[in-house]
């Protein structure tokens, strides 16, 4: 369901004061009001596919209602995001749990709602109905050359589909690893993978990019076999110039530098996408921003800083998404929520003072380089993130309007209550 514009504008009028009054406060303490603001309108973050239902875990998954029960609904799920807050006008999408059955019909009904898609995400870490071969022990990196095949084709497939809809990249997320010692030769196993991915990365139209994924830990637990951003950027050097890092916030073991790493990789021109949300003990795939958002904003300061470096476009030049499990939420309102996070964060990182820091930096000194930072990061920034969302035609608060339209009680009379969107 989409909402009215009328109730967008009227729900904007009823804010109208306050927002005025905080946006000129802070418009009269920042500098290039109107530059920040154009990058907030422009910067856009994908939302996934199989974040539109409930998510779970090992011990059990309670559906909320309504969820989107084909592909078409979870487009139109998007589109209702994308017009509250007019920062979510891309989807990314799963296959096979999100097959376009008419391609060109998608294409249209996505063009509809203001959305492009973006990357394609293949799947060789379950095994799906009718499947010839098991994934049990590792897809590109298995020791049977069937069953490397057989997740070769499968991400060619995905690029065909990608190609179909107007995306223009593809990510390769492997749970390949062992979980014990003895159980696997590291060496045959990069190999093995890295041949597969070189095979795929055959296949990749003259436009698109490669992003290769990585995590420390799970399902594998004794090792993985693209296990942190070292190996990734191992596979993505011996690749090409089309195949890049991609970085996950919750891939990496206790306490990492992510801002570190981003730093270097955009350093050496070989980060290519990001995926958002937050976690207190691993991949926990939490609302973005709900448990570490100063560590958010290091990284998008780093992010900006090293995008700036290189002259790259902050919305087009780097894969943006979200990639969470809404557990105990409604998926709808935790997605706006955490797009909320990443705007905010954006532009508390555009807030800071380059010149003043680097110059702190050249000095050695601390304490003003600390300052400068944690000045930005204090700084409240949400009537300049509601701005910008207002004159794109978004609402002030989206998730005030999404709550009193009473979405998601539509959404159950509509599709019923017990509705399981396809997915984890």
């Amino acid at each position: 369901m989409l909402i009215e514009k009328y109730k967008i504008a009227e729900h904007n009028d009823s804010l109208a004061p306050s927002q005025k009054r905080a946006f000129e406060y802070l418009a009269g303490e920042i500098k290039d009001v109107e530059g920040i603001l154009e990058k907030l309108a422009a910067f856009q973050v994908a939302i996934p596919s199989w974040a539109l239902g409930t998510g779970g875990t090992r011990f059990g998954r309670f559906p909320g209602g309504g969820e989107p029960r084909n592909l078409e609904e979870k487009i139109e799920d998007i589109g209702l995001l994308h017009q509250l807050n007019q920062s979510s006008g891309a989807i990314s999408l799963h296959i096979p749990w999100d097959i376009p059955s008419n391609p060109s019909h998608i294409k249209a009904l996505a063009a509809q709602h203001g959305l492009r898609f973006d990357a394609m995400n293949s799947n060789t870490f379950q095994d799906q109905p009718g499947q010839a071969l098991s994934y049990k022990f590792g897809s590109l990196q298995n020791v049977n050359k069937d069953i490397r095949k057989q997740a070769i084709d499968h991400n060619i497939e995905v690029i065909r589909h990608g190609v179909e809809l107007g995306s223009e990249s593809l990510t390769i997320w492997l749970s390949d690893g062992s979980c014990f010692p003895g159980q696997l030769n590291f060496r045959h196993a990069f190999q093995n993978t890295l041949e597969g991915l070189q095979e795929i990365y055959t296949h990749l139209p003259e436009n698109w990019k490669m992003f290769v994924e990585y995590k420390a830990a799970e399902p594998n637990f004794y090792s993985t076999t693209v296990g942190d951003w070292g190996q990734s950027l191992l596979y993505a050097s011996k690749l090409g110039p089309k195949a890049y890092t991609l970085v996950d916030l919750g891939h990496h073991l206790p306490n990492a530098n992510i801002e570190q790493i981003v730093s270097l990789l955009l350093m050496e021109g070989k980060l290519g996408g990001f995926h958002f949300n937050d976690s207190k003990y691993g991949d926990d795939d939490l609302t973005v921003g709900c448990m570490k958002p100063y560590q958010l904003f290091l990284i998008f300061n780093e992010l900006i800083e090293g995008m700036d470096a290189r002259g790259m476009n902050h919305n087009t030049d780097l894969g943006w998404m979200i990639d969470a499990s809404h557990n105990v939420k409604d998926p709808l309102e935790d997605l706006l929520q955490s797009v909320e996070a990443i705007m905010i964060t954006y532009a508390q990182a555009l807030l800071v003072d380059r010149k003043k820091l680097l110059a702190a930096q050249l000095q050695n000194d601390v304490v003003t380089a600390q300052e400068l930072l944690q000045q930005a990061f204090r700084t409240d920034v949400r009537s300049l993130v509601a701005e910008a969302r207002k004159r794109t035609g978004g609402a002030l608060n989206p998730i005030a309007l999404y709550r009193s339209e009473k979405v998601r009680e539509h959404l159950i009379k509509e599709r019923g209550a017990k509705t399981i969107a396809t997915g984890l």
